[in-house]
């Protein structure tokens, strides 16, 4: 019995070391992918792979990140945009894309909506978060696209106002959706957008997303790198 408890411990340990070595690897190949490529990894390792730093929110003023534009030209901006994409039913639009009837589904608190006015359309990782986080290193219009990603369907979403207001620019060290059954998909959306962005998480962000994927599968994530 005693040689087979050795054996164990024996593999667990070469099995923890052999984690050790393939985080930086995961890391490295993560760093080397350029703007357009796609990354498939599981959250877990993509958590892992996201660089640690303090937090710094000095100079940041939301105007920095330009949002709401109209990129296309058809008259509808960001916002609009995303209302119509996520729309359960589709609302009607005149030309100026103002949008009457439809409805939606705020996956926060688990509650439809039939009214425009009572969505926001939320930057999963907040403009806030994104500033303490790098890109206030950026450009002015790195941070405008940033603020209007409409390529990745995981970095604005629409939500009730109400608890897009709660949430604020938290993180999810103290804010997580009211909906339980929605924060798994949450923790791993927002690790997938921080990897996108090449953003960084700061220690207790890394520690309370690790906690919350303990309780969550360890769902292999597409990331089409932005920057």
């Amino acid at each position: 019995m005693r040689s087979t408890a050795t054996a164990a411990r024996t593999a667990a340990a070469a099995l923890s070391a052999l984690a050790v070595l393939l985080t930086p690897t995961v890391a490295t190949a993560q760093a080397s992918a350029s703007p357009g490529d796609t990354v498939t990894l599981p959250v877990r390792d993509a958590l892992a792979a996201l660089p640690v730093q303090a937090e710094d929110r000095t100079g940041y003023e939301r105007t920095k990140f330009r949002h709401w534009i109209d990129a296309d030209r058809d008259g509808c901006s960001t916002r609009n945009e995303v209302l119509l994409e996520e729309a359960v039913t589709a609302p009607e639009q005149d030309a100026s894309c103002r949008l009457t009837g439809g409805s939606w589904y705020s996956p926060y608190d688990d509650t439809y909506f039939t009214a425009a006015r009572a969505l926001d359309v939320d930057h999963l990782v907040p403009l806030a978060e994104a500033w303490d986080s790098g890109a206030s290193t950026w450009t002015a219009k790195e941070r405008e696209a940033y603020a209007n990603d409409l390529d990745d369907a995981r970095a604005l979403i629409a939500v009730s106002a109400a608890s897009n207001r709660s949430k604020a620019d938290q993180d999810p060290t103290s804010w997580m959706p009211p909906a339980g059954g929605y924060r798994c998909t949450y923790a791993t959306d927002w690790i997938t957008i921080k990897t996108r962005w090449n953003l960084t998480i700061d220690p207790a962000e890394q520690t309370a997303l690790t906690s919350i994927l303990n309780d969550c599968p360890n769902t292999p994530v597409d990331v089409t790198v932005a920057r």
